[in-house]
């Protein structure tokens, strides 16, 4: 999965500027950086939520070129390929947890029902919710049904799942549930691209790091370099001080 030269803006903010990336197969990658910086625009570019003005974007048999129109075939082939995981769940609250997952697989993929439930059922043991199926989202609590979603995700069958915060509403018990399945995601060696804040976490899963200003990509390789005491680069270094409170006296 790659993405070259890409360029995005909103009304007057040029949000991605001649953005190259690349997202190894079987890898995390993690992207972090302050708010606004443009992490959340490339990473619903991937699943062509955000479509940009310039660039392209290679992904297997998938070649764009974002100056021309993209289609809702294209927008469709890319979608049956990457799982999204959002901030705030987006699961259908008049469908029971093994509804919310079976749904893409019978209508997108045309599984028949029992074959989409028996899978829907073992996703919800992997996720630790194997008693949750018949539940509805508002029988939920914040970490249960984020699982859920990264089920939903997963029964999807996806080459990447793009997660983007799938934490930040969450407080840190419930988050501790939700990280370590991405954990276990991570050493299954499931593609992942993740936006984060939680550095713990960051340092932990990420193959790769991409640290992300203002629409510019500061720093794009090893979390080992990243996470450095003498990593030279200052603004990296004040940045994972003020995330991990370090400066806090």
């Amino acid at each position: 999965m790659k993405i070259t030269k890409i360029n995005k803006t909103f009304g007057d903010k040029h949000v991605l500027k001649d953005t190259t990336l690349d997202f190894p197969a079987g890898k995390t990658t993690v992207m972090v950086g302050p708010s606004g910086s443009g992490k959340s625009t490339i990473l619903r570019s991937l699943n062509l939520l955000v479509v940009p003005e310039s660039g392209h974007y290679d992904f297997d048999d998938h070649h764009l070129d974002f100056s021309n129109k993209i289609t809702n075939k294209d927008k469709l082939a890319v979608r049956k390929e990457t799982g999204m995981v959002f901030q705030d769940y987006n699961l259908f609250p008049n469908k029971t947890v093994l509804g919310n997952i079976i749904e893409g697989p019978t209508q997108v993929l045309k599984q028949s029902k029992e074959e989409a439930t028996a899978r829907a059922k073992e996703l919800l043991a992997k996720v630790g919710l194997a008693e949750y199926g018949d539940a509805y989202p508002n029988e939920l609590s914040g970490g249960q049904a984020q699982r859920v979603a990264i089920a939903r995700a997963l029964a999807m069958t996806p080459k990447y799942i793009l997660l983007d915060e799938p934490t930040s509403a969450l407080d840190p018990e419930l988050e501790l549930s939700v990280l370590k399945v991405l954990l276990q995601l991570a050493a299954e060696r499931q593609s992942m691209v993740i936006v984060t804040h939680n550095m713990m976490f960051a340092k932990q899963v990420a193959d790769k790091i991409i640290f992300v200003e203002n629409g510019e990509i500061i720093y794009d390789g090893s979390p080992d370099e990243f996470f450095a005491p003498d990593n030279p680069n200052q603004r990296i270094k004040n940045f994972i001080a003020s995330m991990t409170m370090e400066d806090l006296k």
